[in-house]
């Protein structure tokens, strides 16, 4: 597969980046979901989805033991300016770490929008962006690098 950016994000992920890092609303963040390699449905499917409700409502398994990661406000930097230069908008996060990580195999991670952490409703989360991550835990640490996990051009 390959990494994408999920159709209803299309021309959003910088506004929900600038919302999580303006802090509006205070609750709002970035929910990072690990995907299983087995069932993992093809980017045609996934990419239609409108919340990880349904990203995971199909054979497509959340890896449920390494769990999720959230980022808000604190841990992203300033919305950075546009690349004028280059004709294009790039922006990236933090790098992620799942200490001591095990369970089932991934293939990738989903990055969503969740405008209430706190709520815990999948079927408010936008997924934005999908990045192919194949790894196998096996007890040690995993970091992901997500340097320009989104760019436009």
């Amino acid at each position: 597969m390959a990494n994408f950016v999920f159709n209803i994000s299309k021309g959003r992920v910088v506004e929900f980046y600038n919302r999580v890092e303006n802090n509006d609303p205070s609750t709002s963040g970035f929910i990072v979901m690990p995907l299983e390699t087995a069932g993992l449905e093809s980017q045609g499917v996934l990419e239609d989805k409108d919340d990880f409700a349904a990203v995971i409502a199909g054979s497509t398994n959340e890896q449920t033991t390494m769990g999720r990661k959230t980022l808000t406000d604190v841990d992203l930097a300033a919305l950075p300016a546009p690349d004028d230069t280059n004709n294009r908008y790039s922006l990236d996060l933090p790098d992620i770490t799942w200490t001591g990580a095990t369970g089932n195999a991934i293939s990738a991670l989903c990055i969503g929008y969740d405008n209430d952490t706190g709520a815990g409703t999948d079927s408010n989360i936008i997924p934005m962006t999908h990045h192919d991550f194949v790894v196998t835990p096996d007890g040690s640490d995993i970091v992901a690098t997500t340097t320009e996990f989104f760019r436009a051009s």
